[in-house]
């Protein structure tokens, strides 16, 4: 594979895009163009699959093959387009609602099975599209359009989900670091198997206008305020990590993916029938 420029897997003809001002998600889309540009990916050979929510409109700005599914339902339609042309490599595309919440299920099988995907999601805090509802990640606490009083549940940690499931590479970024989040998703790329990256960010527009975070440069400070590297953390009690976001890779690991693992039985039945 030969690098690239990441504008090559852009379709500019499509900006600017439709996030609102101070949104993360240009930085995310960037990040995976990006990886794709240093991987030298073959467009024809990419697909992007998304769902419903403000990250789901991704796949309208790459210039790969898209699948726009229903809601909660990405990863399922990425699993059937992976084992159905095994030669694509296919990116996953949600929000903390698309993917954690409506879609959670989803998301703990293909960990389990470790289908051959990447899935990026776009860690928001609250459903951004439909009205600042709480997701599953929305802290504790928090004021949303569901919870005027403050939100009483403990949010998922996606990536101790992700990784107790049994994806082989975990990682988590913030977008406040676009270059990091770009490795990150590179790495996701090149392992083999299934590769969750989270990408936490802040919805300007609902999450941040209730919670206090009235500008971009509130919201991105709350967010570097709130985000910590696995080695700081590392020193801290529970009871100090409450409520802040810890950044890094949680796993990576080697393990034969499932496509592979179901190709292999076939032949191996094929060749019982063979010698019968």
């Amino acid at each position: 594979m030969t690098a690239r420029n990441f504008r090559e897997y852009l379709a500019e003809n499509r900006l600017p895009t439709i996030w609102c001002p101070g949104c993360g998600n240009g930085i995310v889309l960037k990040a995976i163009a990006g990886a794709f540009a240093d991987l030298g990916l073959d467009r024809r050979k990419t697909a992007a699959v998304s769902g419903i929510g403000c990250w789901g409109w991704a796949d309208d700005y790459l210039a790969v093959n898209a699948f726009h599914g229903t809601h909660g339902r990405a990863l399922a339609f990425a699993t059937g387009i992976k084992l159905a042309n095994p030669e694509l490599t296919v990116v996953v595309l949600m929000g903390d609602g698309d993917g954690a919440t409506i879609g959670g299920n989803h998301l703990i099988h293909a960990a389990r099975r470790n289908v051959d995907l990447t899935a990026v999601v776009v860690n928001n805090y609250n459903y951004g599209m439909t009205g600042g509802q709480y997701s599953g990640t929305t802290p504790r606490g928090s004021i949303t359009s569901t919870s005027p009083l403050g939100h009483v549940e403990d949010p998922f940690d996606l990536c101790a989900l992700t990784a107790a499931a049994g994806a082989p590479f975990v990682a988590r970024g913030s977008v406040c670091g676009g270059e990091n989040l770009r490795a990150l998703i590179r790495r996701g790329l090149e392992h083999r198997g299934f590769s969750f990256v989270e990408a936490a960010s802040v919805c300007p527009t609902h999450f941040g206008r209730r919670n206090g975070l009235r500008t971009a440069v509130e919201a991105f400070s709350w967010l570097r305020d709130h985000s910590l590297s696995r080695k700081r953390a590392a020193g801290l009690s529970e009871e100090e990590l409450h409520g802040k976001q810890v950044l890094g890779v949680f796993a990576d690991r080697q393990s034969e993916d499932y496509g592979t693992r179901y190709r292999k039985a076939a032949e191996a039945l094929r060749g019982e029938g063979e010698s019968s």
